[in-house]
């Protein structure tokens, strides 16, 4: 059998270097569907068994990035057995360039995107996840799509460098106009990723206070307690303290009473255990210290601190609402009364003949502290 149809040429090729080629091809794509019938498909059921999601994005990426970057290189080495004429080699290397640099593009973004989406779960926050997503991605892409054109651009032969330049400055000509737009911009990624709080959080902000309601590009939206929004820009947010109540675990409350200076001392000592009873009574609380703290014009001040463990400012306002009537009970009860602002006044009569208007003085005086007393 002659062979000699091999030796003859066609578009400055011979017959058997097309047929290497196509051998080249053939067994490099049997040798990819092999793998993705064996060793992807074992990797896909073993990482249906695990419980993490790591391993399954892993097999995902393997077999959409690396699978056709396999196919490019098995074209590639087949080419390489035949001679092409310039253009038609340059056609071909500037295809393979562009279907590489797409698929590294992708293989990019979905290992950021990955990524992105494991640290934000990992938080535990959904919401955050993808209002960060819908933020983040669309910049990530951008800057991916951005260094892969001019990857394609410089290998194909083009002077990017003046390119560059001049982007170069009008980036910083753009920058310098809007200097305001992107100090904000930067803030709100300084919020997206460091989150000192987050949608539905209650904070305080320097003198203005609310729940966030949205988190922009350039502002955040507050609703206050009473009603109205608040639109506050994102660097005046990062600018200043902010308490963050919804993050609270639990609040320290301080207040004081006090009681008259005709309170014994047996009823004196036993004020701070009844305090410690009355708060013990209820739950989410915890008593910490009850003192007689000072000596006060007109009182005997009592000094009392508790926690109460949670974040929700009406039920603090609830229990000390009941602390404080259950304390006006128990020492009304027990004959202690509550302090309030008095005035002795003592006169010294200098002779006969001034008694009766001292006197007068005296029932004004009563008669007055009377009625103050009535009326309070």
């Amino acid at each position: 059998m002659s062979f000699d149809f091999l030796q003859e040429k066609f578009l400055e090729n011979r017959v058997g270097d097309y047929l290497v080629a196509f051998a080249i091809a053939v067994a490099g794509i049997l040798a990819i569907k092999i793998l993705q019938a064996i060793v992807i498909h074992r990797l896909k059921n073993w990482a249906r068994k695990t419980a993490s999601n790591f391993d399954d994005a892993l097999v995902r990426l393997i077999e959409h990035s690396l699978i056709p970057i396999l196919y490019l290189g098995t074209f590639y080495v087949a080419l390489q057995n035949l001679t092409l004429n310039p253009l038609m080699s340059r056609l071909i290397s500037a295809s393979l360039l562009i279907a590489a640099t797409l698929i590294a593009i992708r293989l990019l973004t979905s290992i950021a995107e990955y990524l992105l989406r494991l640290y934000w779960r990992e938080k535990g926050e959904n919401n955050n996840l993808q209002q960060m997503s819908r933020a983040l991605l669309p910049a990530i892409r951008t800057a991916a799509w951005a260094l892969g054109i001019i990857f394609v651009l410089d290998n194909l032969g083009f002077n990017v460098s003046a390119v560059l330049a001049g982007l170069g400055i009008g980036g910083v000509a753009i920058a310098l106009a809007s200097q305001g737009v992107l100090e904000d911009l930067f803030c709100y990624f300084a919020i997206l990723l460091d989150r000192p709080f987050e949608i539905g959080d209650f904070i305080i902000a320097g003198d203005l206070m609310g729940e966030v309601e949205q988190i922009g590009i350039k502002t955040t939206r507050l609703r206050s307690a009473s009603g109205e929004e608040i639109v506050v820009c994102n660097k005046d947010l990062t600018n200043s303290r902010i308490q963050n109540f919804k993050r609270m675990w639990r609040r320290r409350v301080a207040f004081k009473f006090g009681v008259t200076y005709q309170t014994t001392q047996e009823q004196l000592q036993a004020i701070p255990a009844l305090v410690q009873r009355i708060i013990e009574d209820f739950d989410k609380t915890q008593f910490d210290r009850a003192h007689f703290s000072d000596y006060g014009e007109f009182s005997l001040n009592f000094e009392v601190v508790y926690y109460v463990y949670s974040s929700d400012y009406n039920l603090y306002m609830d229990i000390q609402q009941q602390i404080n009537l259950r304390l006006k009970q128990e020492l009304h009860d027990r004959g202690i009364h509550f302090a309030h602002p008095t005035q002795v006044i003592y006169l010294s009569s200098s002779g006969n003949g001034s008694s009766t208007s001292q006197k007068e003085l005296v029932k004004s005086v009563k008669g007055q502290l009377k009625a103050e007393g009535q009326t309070s």
